[in-house]
């Protein structure tokens, strides 16, 4: 069976102009930040690829492995005939799902959601080559504003996989989640990915390899920033910064201003400062306790089924049910 077309209620403009809105936003604040999602054009894409082969990343494999271990049991407990995947990218790992899903002959539809009208089309036109019985139904939107266009009926399985929610920050996660539960019904399900806190003596280098492919990933948003809004920074004048803030359980990457600088950004009219040591925060990423999950996903309308972790306690996955 050929994937579907493409249904786009995401268009470049639309990128574009959320692009400005959060540029401006950010740049203007005190301190400054950038929200994580415009490292991903091809190449930031390309470079985190890289990243999660990297031997100091530890998520991805674990993910990986924890997936691979459970996936049948997953499939015998939700029997979903819909699986959804939320920031499915090249959904390699979404395989393990589509494998003992459509074993167990329950599953009729997969519906990869993502930002990326590039990687949807290859990702799906791959998964209906491999999985000729499936109905594959690319949906291009952001899951902050496009969750009400997911398809409905049928026993549904959301996989929101890799740790993304840990890029939101907590107002945004208790919104994510709450959204999520209106558009599902009692009884459908989520699963969910999540770090956990461990030492940070493991966590910091998964964000700061040796090998500098994370220090020029965070780089890479300044050059988006050239290429799309005209702007003037040089990325090299920033230094890669990873911190881990222990009350908030979570990783900060910042890029550091070597030296006093103006940037101009004349698409947007904007001539934005940067004192020497100035930082600017590109991402956080959370890394949770179980108990925190539990009581987000009950916050929200869930309540955890079962919950996955590696041996070492260092991911998890984390299975709720629509109440």
């Amino acid at each position: 069976m050929t994937a579907e077309p493409l249904e786009i209620y995401l268009e470049e403009g639309d990128l574009l102009r959320a692009l400005r809105s959060d540029v401006r936003t950010g740049l203007t604040a005190v301190p400054k930040w950038l929200p994580p999602k415009w490292f991903y054009d091809a190449r930031g894409s390309e470079l985190f690829e890289q990243i999660t082969r990297l031997p100091e990343y530890y998520p991805t494999r674990t993910e990986r492995a924890v997936l691979a271990a459970h996936a049948s049991e997953i499939a015998r407990t939700t029997a979903a005939k819909t699986l959804i995947e939320l920031g499915s990218g090249s959904s390699e790992k979404t395989r393990l799902l589509l494998d003992a899903l459509t074993a167990r002959g329950s599953l009729g539809t997969f519906v990869p959601f993502d930002v990326s009208v590039s990687a949807l089309r290859q990702a799906t036109a791959a998964i209906a080559a491999d999985y000729p019985g499936l109905r594959v139904r690319g949906i291009v939107g952001d899951f902050t504003r496009h969750l009400d266009r997911l398809p409905t009926g049928g026993r549904r399985l959301v996989a929101f996989l890799g740790g993304t929610i840990g890029n939101l920050l907590p107002a945004e996660r208790a919104a994510f989640l709450r959204t999520t539960r209106a558009v599902l019904e009692r009884g459908d399900w989520l699963l969910l990915g999540t770090d956990l806190v461990k030492d940070p003596g493991l966590l910091l280098p998964a964000y700061d390899d040796a090998a500098g492919v994370t220090a020029e990933f965070n780089r890479n948003v300044l050059r988006v920033l050239n290429r799309e809004l005209g702007a003037d920074f040089d990325p090299e004048a920033f230094a890669h910064v990873v911190v881990w803030e222990p009350a908030r359980h979570w990783i900060e990457m910042r890029l550091r201003a070597g030296t006093p600088q103006r940037v101009h950004i004349p698409a947007l009219d904007l001539e934005v400062g940067f004192a020497a040591g100035e930082e600017l925060r590109t991402e956080v990423s959370a890394k949770f306790r179980p108990g925190d999950v539990d009581a987000e996903l009950t916050g929200a309308g869930f309540a955890t089924r079962r919950r996955w972790t590696d041996g070492r306690g260092w991911y998890a996955l984390t299975l709720a049910q629509a109440a």
